[in-house]
């Protein structure tokens, strides 16, 4: 080999050759080695967005199941895809309130609230 950086390598040390600007995939800015510790969690997003889905998607629940109970025999859409996009709803509606559940409990958690539990 003539050129040992076209195989990532440095002068045979085993290290990758570090890239001062790595483009769209890699690293933008060099490790710290204190990220675990300065990491900032998305929850306050995650909370406004189960918030902001789970009445979107416990209405169009309500409003498929509705349409499936009121829909006949040849009608279209079908009342097996009413009730499968009802279905669909429901079980979205539930990851967010899943979501919520537990969002809610880590930021009491993080401000040390007692009932956290």
């Amino acid at each position: 080999m003539s050129d040992d950086r076209s195989n990532g390598r440095s002068g045979g040390t085993g290290r990758p050759v570090p890239r001062a600007r790595s483009g769209m995939v890699g690293r933008r800015w060099p490790r710290t080695g204190t990220e675990p510790r300065t990491a900032q969690s998305p929850l306050g997003l995650r909370l406004l967005l189960s918030a902001v889905f789970l009445p979107l998607f416990l209405a169009a629940a309500s409003f498929f199941g509705v349409w499936a109970a009121r829909s006949g025999p040849g009608d279209s859409p079908d009342r097996v895809l009413l009730v499968a996009l009802a279905a669909a709803c429901a079980a979205l509606a539930l990851t967010a309130v899943v979501d919520l559940w537990v969002v809610v409990r880590r930021l009491r958690r993080e401000r040390g609230s007692p009932s956290a539990g």
